[in-house]
């Protein structure tokens, strides 16, 4: 149970973190955590699987990785991902939403990004980080505007009225949780984890 490193290690050289846990019964998955390549599996895997599965899926992450170096950059440390939130706020909300922190979290596995407005803190999904740059902005934009309303009211939604892809993102999102609820891809429900208080606690 818990962390181990792996003895396969990516082409780069760097260590490949094995994840096992009883909560995930089947299937495995390959992400990206604080620049560190993470493989979590279900507890009961053996090890002889785990030899077989673990380079596979770092061969992949890799892959990906490489597909999407130059046409985005994705921020992945906390202090680029607070940085390209100040950033988002000073174009969109007018800088009025300072966030005392935004971070990448792996634990939230119902909702896209969370935000406590009291402590001014956001948490992004790590799911999100395999998104176009156009989506994370939005997810990242949306838990922003909860430090200025911690609702979905009306105000809430103009403060987002003037991100150009904000149709697009929502749609995107939908699609991701959709096939999530099917087992194809992605993950749960949505931003906010459906909960229009905008003051979540992490799950």
């Amino acid at each position: 149970m818990g962390d181990s490193i792996s003895r396969h290690r990516l082409s780069s050289g760097e260590t490949i973190v094995v994840r096992r846990t009883a909560r995930r019964k089947t299937g495995l998955s390959a992400f990206w955590e604080n620049g560190q390549a993470v493989i979590a599996v279900p507890a009961r895997l053996s090890l002889e699987d785990e030899a077989y599965w673990v380079p596979h899926m770092a061969a992949k992450l890799e892959q990906n990785r490489s597909r999407l170096a130059g046409k985005r950059r994705v921020p992945a440390s906390d202090a680029a991902l607070l940085q390209r939130s100040v950033s988002l706020s000073k174009k969109y909300l007018g800088a009025r939403a300072v966030p005392e922190s935004v971070r990448w979290v792996n634990n939230q596995n119902t909702r896209w990004g969370s935000a406590t407005p009291a402590l001014g803190t956001i948490r992004i999904s790590h799911h999100v980080q395999d998104m176009p740059d156009w989506v994370l902005d939005y997810v990242v934009l949306h838990e922003l505007a909860h430090l200025i309303h911690p609702n979905h009211s009306a105000a809430f939604w103009s403060e987002l009225a003037g991100y150009p892809k904000l149709e697009a993102a929502q749609a995107f999102l939908q699609g991701a949780s959709f096939a999530s609820a099917r087992n194809i891809a992605g993950m749960g429900a949505g931003m906010d984890d459906g909960n229009d208080g905008g003051n979540d606690d992490e799950k």
